[in-house]
């Protein structure tokens, strides 16, 4: 029953629609390759990055990972600072330790390599360094940081977030474990490098779950469709395609490169999409959990996602089928190609061992997931179906092993 919540949501949507337009959407000036990693310490030189912070992870270290960035950069003189203080959801601990690093040590520019943790504390590093006094938690939100923020250059080494393509930082809290984002078109990286050899040493799990993540990422943008240009609406039906002819491959042969450049790419095209199409309700109740319970990201993503798409039901028919063309899955109506569509994700899963559903949820954090789920989603995402309370509650329950 359409009521006044419907009514000031859809007023919302339609204001932040018209507002879009205004926005700085871009891409980053990237270069993508095999062995294009090597020409980044010339695009520091050319853009004028000066003194260098590189936000990165302790296991891309041990791993070698990050040797492949670094050892170019200190053959070509790069004078850098290295901070890998970031955990698997990065905190607002994290953050405020990566700007001191920062601050102290002069730093002009910023390097993110990794996954989604450390482009999303670099980029709220690079907010923390426009609003020095405010705190991360206040920087939350849309639009809080409309100002001139460090040069951001971002390597990505898994196949996922679209983090060096989207204007989001998600942080969680230190001190709630609420899991936020800050949304700010200056956080859009400058520049970005894509060599898919820096995938190579992603373990087949990480590569099922971050793969997932971008299949998130474009089906969320491509339903909600609202807000899409055609721009969006391409880039989201390209990356699914994509992901469907490339996630298993890399996930089996993880030396398979065509696969990992290919996912590569996916990643990109579905971060732009979701860039401005927006997530939803996969994001909005994944997010709690990674903040309560420190579940990774991509595999609460690959979890939520087939049963939120088969919980919109018919308002979600026509877009999954249209997916469900672009894949080549075939049925004799919209419904049927749906769920054909769902249930290929559902294989997925399967096939690369991700849980079907949650194990984690305990009964006294359900008000608190549906509030925060609350908070993030309505009335900001344009989702298919609106969910109020009971209907988070019912579908929480229903998700629960």
């Amino acid at each position: 029953m359409y009521g006044f919540y419907d009514l000031v949501c859809d007023i919302t949507q339609c204001g932040i629609k018209v507002f879009d337009y205004f926005l700085g959407y871009r891409l980053p000036e990237y270069i993508c390759g095999r062995g294009f990693i090597s020409r980044l310490p010339q695009m520091l030189k050319d853009k004028g990055a000066g003194r260098v912070l590189v936000v990165t992870e302790k296991a891309l270290i041990e791993l070698g990972t990050a040797k492949k960035m670094l050892d170019p950069m200190d053959e070509a003189g790069i004078d850098y600072v290295l901070f890998t203080d970031v955990e698997q959801n990065p905190t607002s601990d994290n953050v405020e330790a990566g700007f001191k690093v920062f601050r102290e040590n002069k730093c002009e520019s910023v390097v993110a390599l990794g996954g989604g943790a450390p482009m999303d504390c670099a980029k709220a590093i690079c907010a923390k360094s426009a609003h020095p006094r405010m705190t991360t938690r206040q920087l939350h939100g849309i639009l809080r940081v409309h100002k001139r923020v460090p040069l951001l250059f971002a390597v990505p080494t898994t196949s996922g977030t679209g983090s060096e393509t989207t204007l989001a930082s998600v942080i969680t809290d230190s001190k709630t474990r609420r899991k936020a984002s800050i949304n700010d078109p200056v956080l859009i990286p400058k520049y970005a490098v894509l060599d898919p050899e820096l995938t190579l040493t992603m373990p087949p799990g990480l590569t099922a779950t971050t793969g997932m993540d971008a299949l998130c990422h474009a089906v969320e943008a491509y339903t909600n469709h609202f807000y899409n240009t055609p721009v969006e609406n391409i880039m989201a039906v390209r990356a699914v395609r994509l992901i469907y002819d490339n996630l298993y491959r890399a996930y089996k042969d993880g030396s398979d490169i065509d696969a990992r450049e290919n996912m590569q790419i996916a990643a990109l095209y579905a971060g732009r999409a979701f860039t401005r199409g927006c997530v939803g309700y996969v994001h909005a109740i994944g997010h709690t959990l990674g903040g309560l319970y420190g579940v990774p990201h991509g595999k609460a993503m690959a979890i939520l996602l087939p049963h939120v798409m088969r919980a919109f039901g018919p308002k979600a028919h026509r877009r999954l089928s249209e997916l469900a063309d672009a894949c080549g899955i075939t049925g004799r109506n919209d419904a049927e190609k749906a769920e054909k569509f769902i249930s290929w994700i559902e294989d997925m899963k399967r096939l690369t061992g991700i849980p079907e559903k949650l194990d984690m949820i305990k009964d006294e954090d359900i008000e608190q997931i549906i509030t925060w789920a609350m908070r993030e989603a309505n009335p900001l995402y344009p989702t298919p179906v609106l969910w109020k309370r009971s209907d988070f509650r019912r579908f929480i329950d229903s998700v629960r092993e």
